[in-house]
């Protein structure tokens, strides 16, 4: 492997590491058979203080840091504020990328971060407030930011029109209204969904599960900053109930242990034992989007670009008629901020203190 092409996703080395490979290894310092356990679990441990998606990520963005390094002729292996200033000079000014276009400011901020992810996990420090890097960066964010580009929101009438589209007849329409539904009641993430189990610590990938009482259903999840559960009452009505939905999907795909969403296979008539990825979510909501005719007059690569998974959570955010504290605990926001920012639609000129202060 060449010197700057190292292993993105490599865990922080249990021992010495080879001084002849640039990936992050483990050379045995005591007795094999009863290090080896711990090494693995070690191993296992590092990789569950980060979501895969985010791994991934890191991962793609090293690969892109390394490869511009390499063609610079500069080291990757080595934590130089210079360099990383560069670099980013040259996501933001095209020079990093084949077709001469600019990063956004926010693919920069996350390779920034993945740089320095990488590098700890080295055991290597890179300071991201050193002037090379903090100045540029600062110059970055005034030269080029934008205003962020949210999702639409999926509001109810919409949401009864995607479950619309899906056939009540087939598993995979089944699990799909499931999905959607459950997304929506419980302002739940893309990868929250996939991960539920359907009981408590069945599965090792597992990141929570589902317990359901005769007023509704607790999910428990497991996110960045720890534990949390979310309440998802029964609805007015069978057909867009959350609780009542996951339980005619339990009960035909014969799932009591385990991931709770999984693939559906043998022309829709068995049920696999592995869970969907989370982009199956993603995909989901584009295909009933554009199924249901929402945003017709809008050209179908539009409304496709419109939408995603988030949608589902801020759509919630944005209809539910309640004091906004249940909303930011639902959602798992430690700020009232952030949860203002789901909700699309809302009286912005509720208080309006023009006519306040006498104007």
């Amino acid at each position: 492997m060449p010197e700057n092409d190292v292993d993105p996703t490599s865990a922080p080395s249990y021992g010495t590491p080879r001084q002849d490979d640039s990936e992050l290894s483990v050379v045995s310092t005591g007795p094999a058979s009863s290090l080896a356990p711990l090494v693995d679990r070690a191993r296992t441990y590092v990789e569950a203080a980060s979501s895969a998606n985010t791994r991934r990520a890191y991962a793609s963005d090293w690969k892109h840091f390394a490869g511009w390094c390499r063609r610079q002729g500069l080291s990757a292996l080595t934590p130089d504020p210079q360099t990383v200033g560069l670099y980013i000079t040259a996501l933001a000014s095209g020079a990093a990328t084949p077709k001469g276009k600019g990063a956004s400011v926010a693919t920069i901020e996350r390779r920034l971060s993945a740089i320095v992810w990488n590098f700890a996990q080295r055991g290597l420090h890179l300071d991201r407030r050193d002037r090379h890097i903090a100045t540029v960066l600062a110059g970055i964010r005034n030269s080029h930011a934008a205003p962020p580009r949210q999702k639409d929101a999926i509001l109810p009438e919409e949401l009864i029109a995607m479950l619309e589209t899906l056939d009540r007849g087939t598993l995979r329409g089944l699990r799909d209204r499931a999905m959607l539904l459950i997304g929506f009641a419980g302002g739940l993430r893309r990868s929250e969904i996939v991960a539920l189990d359907a009981g408590r610590d069945q599965t090792e990938d597992g990141r929570g599960w589902i317990e359901i009482f005769d007023k509704g259903m607790i999910v428990t999840l497991r996110g960045k900053t720890g534990w949390r559960e979310v309440e998802i009452g029964r609805g007015s009505s069978d057909l867009t109930c959350p609780v009542a939905a996951v339980e005619t999907w339990r009960t035909f795909a014969k799932i009591a242990h385990g991931p709770l969403f999984r693939r559906v296979t043998g022309k829709g008539k068995s049920v696999g034992a592995e869970r969907l990825k989370d982009q199956e979510v993603a995909r989901l909501v584009k295909r009933a989007v554009l199924a249901s005719g929402i945003r017709g007059d809008l050209p179908e690569a539009e409304r496709v670009r419109l939408f995603s998974g988030h949608s589902l959570r801020a759509g919630l955010a944005t209809s539910a008629e309640v004091d906004e504290r249940y909303v930011q605990k639902q959602l798992g926001h430690a700020s009232a901020e952030m949860t203002r920012r789901y909700q699309r639609r809302r009286d912005r000129f509720r208080v309006n203190l023009t006519k306040a202060a006498g104007l």
